[in-house]
């Protein structure tokens, strides 16, 4: 029983979060534009209010006693009254549907910013696509809170009270009937609002989940095409849009309920006031003109209202999208409240493991009690066999993960008491996966540093045998690659990664398999311009190709998230241990 309280009010406060969000952060910068579309929309809805007003003059004065003159004075107001509201109507959409769209952009610039300062754990535990969708289609509602959906309340709430003055000015009984219907359709609308929101976030989610299925399906369709698989993936797909079809089948049933029900109260009303107002005329209580006047003016009240099931649909949508961003917006950044108050100016690179323990799920950890010295400069190999903990290790060093235990420390300081930005600047990657973003062989080396001279990309290159093959198309390093660099081989995605390391000059350089995609030919060229990129610098090399790290200051062998074995090669050969066992077993393959 505890459970569904507990997720109500957590609900609940994310509600709140987010109406308070869009306060702070939406409306309140804009309040001088907000303040001039109000005022757009007091003047378009009054000058409105001018021509069913005008009616009453036409038949109880103009048409009764022949009064041109005021025909004439009726018919100058009333046409200047239709100008004002074309004008303020164009207005309205240019100033407040752009500035609503501007907002767009702004969300989506600050769910993209915040979203890639999430630790990486997030990123391991949730869908690239989800995410996509979280930026790009939670924010589309949200142009609602400045744009059509926020003027219509606004303006529908404006006409609605002052027609409701009007009809008291006209008869104050005949009111009083008209409103009780429009008060029963008000608490039934906020009862339905509460309904309906609900089911604005859980499309959200819906979408997010299969946009993530989609982008896995499409990176992925060389795998599907190759299993036969492309049945078992429409299937799936048709699955998760027949979900979001459900979803927008119980909301559009539950906002066409409600503007039925409207119909029928307002077509109610209309029979009241008939009824009330006939009898009225004929006993002499009021005039036709009055009648005319009270049923226009009545319209005016009861049509905001009406339309209030399609506001609050479009308000509903942008704070459900609101709740949904929020979330995301009140995660801790990486490196946020962690004490990361050391700045550090410039490293020396000395690197020490401290009885490092680490773990991706509780009760189950990749590495224990681990504590080796990386002396700055020098060169650190790991191996072991696959889920020995190698790449966990790599990834404690580069700050991606904390450990559960223990320390890990740079020149002396604790890397979980680091700033983080101050650390990374120093330091250059090379990944196993070798990630090439879409574009030319040179906007991807220029990655690491888009400042960089002509002269330092094109050493970057050679020195890692880049040039051997971009010498042989037509645009060199202008070559479109697409995209994740689909159209280079594996071995030159895998160069073009290590001349983005080479150019990013880093103090401490990771290199998590950096020549397991090459061919024998190209791991020979890459070697040589590995050692050079290695002087001088703190490595950490993982390998499986141990050929590799003879060179290596130490190596470490790791089984099982423990070090077994440490020592340089010749060392580990002469123990005849585990590091022997692996090396001349890939010595006669």
């Amino acid at each position: 029983m505890t459970a569904p309280r507990d997720r109500d009010s957590n609900r609940k406060k994310i509600s709140l979060n987010s109406v308070q969000h869009a306060f702070v952060t939406i409306i309140w910068p804009r309040r001088k534009l907000v303040l001039v579309g109000l005022l757009l929309v007091a003047l378009n809805r009054l000058a409105g209010l001018v021509l069913p007003g005008s009616t009453k003059y036409l038949l109880d004065d103009v048409v009764v006693n022949k009064n041109t003159d005021m025909l004439r004075t009726l018919v100058l107001v009333v046409g200047l009254a239709l100008l004002v509201q074309s004008i303020t109507s164009y207005l309205l959409t240019r100033l407040l549907s752009v500035e609503a769209q501007n907002l767009i952009s702004q969300l989506r610039g600050q769910m993209q910013r915040h979203i890639s300062r999430l630790p990486i754990a997030f990123f391991d535990n949730t869908k690239t696509g989800a995410l996509v969708s979280r930026i790009m289609t939670d924010a589309e509602g949200v142009r609602n809170l400045v744009g059509t959906g926020l003027v219509q309340l606004v303006g529908g709430l404006l006409t609605a009270a002052v027609s409701l003055v009007l009809l008291l000015r006209i008869n104050a009984r005949m009111t009083f009937y008209a409103f009780i219907p429009v008060v029963v359709f008000g608490l039934i609308s906020m009862k339905a609002f509460a309904y309906i929101r609900p089911i604005f976030r859980r499309r959200g989610a819906i979408n997010a989940e299969v946009t993530g299925r989609l982008t896995e399906t499409l990176n992925g369709i060389r795998v599907i095409k190759g299993f036969h698989a492309e049945d078992q993936e429409d299937r799936v797909f048709a699955d998760g849009v027949h979900r979001v079809f459900n979803n927008v089948r119980e909301s559009l049933t539950a906002t066409s309920l409600v503007t039925s029900f409207a119909t029928l109260l307002m077509g109610l009303t209309s029979v009241i006031i008939m009824g009330v107002g006939g009898a009225m005329i004929i006993r002499g209580e009021m005039t036709v003109g009055d009648f005319v006047a009270f049923t226009l003016y009545l319209a005016f009240l009861v049509s905001p209202i009406v339309q209030m099931s399609n506001i609050g649909t479009q308000m509903t949508e942008a704070f459900a999208g609101l709740d949904r961003m929020e979330e995301i917006l009140s995660m801790e950044r990486e490196g946020e409240n962690e004490g990361r108050t050391v700045v550090l100016t410039d490293i020396r690179g000395d690197i020490e493991f401290d009885s490092v323990s680490f773990a991706y799920d509780v009760g189950k950890p990749v590495l224990h009690d681990v504590s080796f010295t990386a002396a700055a400069g020098t060169v650190t190999a790991l191996v072991g066999s696959s889920g020995s903990g190698k790449s966990t290790a790599a990834g404690l060093a580069a700050s991606f993960r904390k450990p559960i235990s223990g320390a890990v420390r740079i020149d002396g300081h604790d890397l979980a008491t680091v700033d983080l930005e101050s650390y990374r600047q120093h330091l250059g990657v090379v990944l196993q996966d070798e990630f090439l973003f879409e574009g030319t062989i040179r906007e991807n080396i220029l990655f690491a540093r888009p400042q960089a001279s002509e002269g330092d990309v094109q050493e970057a290159a050679r020195a890692a045998y880049v040039t051997e093959f971009t010498d042989r198309f037509d645009e060199g390093l202008e070559t479109l690659i697409g995209e994740r660099g689909v159209k280079l081989s594996g071995g030159q995605r895998q160069r073009v990664s290590i001349a983005r390391a080479i150019l990013a000059d880093p103090r401490i350089l990771i290199l998590d398999e950096a020549t397991s995609s090459l061919d024998t030919e190209s791991e020979a060229l890459i070697q040589e311009s590995l050692n050079h990129l290695m002087q001088g610098r703190t490595t950490l090399v993982i390998a499986h190709r141990l050929s590799t790290i003879r060179r290596a200051n130490q190596i470490l062998v790791l089984e099982s998230g423990r070090i077994v074995e440490q020592g340089s090669h010749e060392d580990l050969l002469a123990k005849q241990g585990r590091y022997h066992d692996l090396y001349t077993y890939q010595a006669r393959i």
